[in-house]
């Protein structure tokens, strides 16, 4: 967020869904970010968009989309976030399959996801990629090595527990509130571990 004068001016934020599983963070976190005034553009790839419906449904790709404000066609190189010119809060891969990561890692810009990552992390902006895959293999540590070493953050799928959720979509709203609170949103009711006293 910049100020500029008396007007407050808020830079978006770009979401890219690729094919991994997890089309349920990608609805939360828009949702999320609606809640906090904050403007999302999205961009989904191929794969992204058909496990998306495969896990959310039409209904769910339409949700998504509902609260962003511009939707990229993942073809496109021609479009805002793929010029350094151009100004932005973040990026979030959400979900990242390791195709997207290595691609990113290794400066292979095949679609607008992977140049906009590319963008972002040659200017120095915030590239969070949430990665969702087990096992590991040794090509998938050294690309996420090297995307950090380029100046990305790996912000691993993972649900915590303590906060005791009792359904899936309790899990994917704390997740994403953390990743909201990462990118330096306040997030009001997220539980805080406090230990266990």
């Amino acid at each position: 967020m910049t100020v500029k004068g008396k007007q407050e001016v808020m830079r978006p934020i770009l979401m890219a869904v690729t094919g991994a599983s997890g089309a349920i963070y990608s609805l939360k976190f828009v949702e999320l970010m609606y809640e906090l005034g904050q403007d999302v553009h999205v961009v989904f790839s191929h794969t992204g968009l058909e496990v998306c419906r495969l896990e959310l449904g039409e209904e769910g790709v339409e949700r998504i989309k509902s609260f962003c404000t511009v939707v990229y066609d993942v073809s496109r190189f021609d479009v805002a976030p793929a010029s350094g010119s151009s100004r932005w809060h973040s990026m979030v891969v959400l979900p990242c399959t390791m195709g997207t990561l290595g691609a990113i890692a290794n400066g292979v810009s095949m679609n607008l996801i992977h140049r906009c990552a590319d963008c972002f992390l040659k200017e120095q902006r915030s590239v969070v990629a949430v990665v969702r895959e087990t096992p590991l293999n040794r090509i998938h540590l050294k690309n996420l090595l090297a995307f950090c070493e380029a100046g990305g953050t790996v912000f691993p799928a993972m649900p915590a527990f303590y906060s005791h959720p009792s359904s899936l979509e309790e899990m994917a709203v704390f997740f994403v509130g953390r990743l909201a609170e990462f990118l330096g949103f306040e997030v009001k009711d997220l539980p805080v571990w406090r230990g266990n006293s």
